[in-house]
């Protein structure tokens, strides 16, 4: 086992050193040093951010504010946590510190946005947002606010999230008259419907996993809203959570193992859960049913940026499928 490790250390070296590339890892202090889960929460009495180590203990609550604020998102390198939050009067996207601090308001548009996601070299953030005066469309940023652009046009078009190597963006859209899941290239060409649901129900909140082979996502079609999984060309749907309670808003941990979810009634509670990749070993971390919406960041898979703007991952997730 030792050798195969050294041979694939060996050869990413290779190919690196051949083709000239830099590797750059952000070993900043600011990240967790820890795998941790995002999710926000009602249970102050004011819907807010919260931090919870991936085993559900230490759950802080990193927005404190009087508004309400939901929906975080880690930045690859698990430095920032962009979120929405209604402070200003209207749905904005802000980012902040992993710690809570700086908390920042990136749109600053009169219109409604939210469910931030980054891109994976985390360089920029898409969302969705009303500010077309149509229904809600998915625009993309610089990680900085600036350069707001639309890449979708018509019917309603939500909940992005990017592949791993940054090229397409998986979303909900009701453009076929189910609510589906498609996927387009990053600049908004190329839609194609993957879930192509015969029955007027809803499918939403599309999750890529990590080793962009699979999209986890939400459906009514079984009369009450379970997690499934396809193959990231749409085939292969299959229900993983089979169960009489709502069950949304999947997050793939980032080795890929396991699933968090949402459930907003579960023998008798809700609260945050975690389940393997094929449904099984189901186990809640939280007892709120008002905690909803989680974003899984390890530390031991950041991101790696190559000079050419190409995206890997670190030297931990080549010593993770070695083992």
């Amino acid at each position: 086992m030792k050798l195969k490790q050294k041979s694939l250390y060996t050869i990413l070296v290779c190919i690196l050193s051949l083709t000239g590339f830099t590797l750059l890892i952000n070993t900043t202090a600011q990240a967790p040093r820890q795998a941790q889960i995002a999710f926000d929460s009602y249970r102050d009495e004011n819907r807010d951010v919260f931090v919870m180590d991936s085993d559900g203990k230490n759950q802080i609550n990193l927005t404190n504010n009087p508004a309400l604020d939901w929906g975080p998102a880690w930045s690859p390198n698990g430095e920032k946590i962009a979120f929405a939050s209604n402070r200003d009067g209207n749905s904005e996207i802000y980012v902040m510190d992993a710690d809570g601090n700086n908390q920042r308001n990136l749109t600053n548009n009169p219109a409604d946005d939210d469910a931030p996601a980054w891109s994976p070299d985390g360089r920029k953030i898409a969302f969705q947002t009303d500010r077309d005066k149509i229904l809600d469309q998915i625009y993309v940023m610089d990680a900085d606010g600036e350069n707001q652009h639309n890449l979708t046009n018509g019917f309603l078009n939500a909940a992005p999230s990017w592949s791993p190597d940054g090229q397409r963006i998986t979303f909900a859209s009701d453009r076929d008259l189910s609510l589906d899941i498609f996927i387009m290239d990053a600049d908004g060409k190329n839609l194609r419907n993957l879930t192509n649901d015969p029955n007027i129900v809803t499918n939403g909140s599309p999750a890529w996993s990590p080793d962009g082979q699979k999209i986890a996502f939400e459906s009514f079609r079984d009369r009450n809203y379970e997690i499934y999984v396809m193959d990231a060309d749409g085939e292969n749907q299959q229900n993983l959570t089979k169960s009489p309670a709502e069950e949304l808003e999947p997050a793939w941990s980032p080795d890929n193992r396991k699933i968090a979810f949402s459930v907003y009634e579960r023998e008798g509670v809700g609260g945050i859960y975690i389940m393997d990749v094929d449904g099984k070993n189901l186990r809640k971390l939280t007892n709120d049913y008002t905690d909803v919406r989680p974003a899984w960041f390890d530390p031991v898979f950041t991101s790696a940026v190559l000079s050419d703007d190409k995206f890997m991952t670190t030297w931990a997730w080549i010593k993770h499928i070695s083992e």
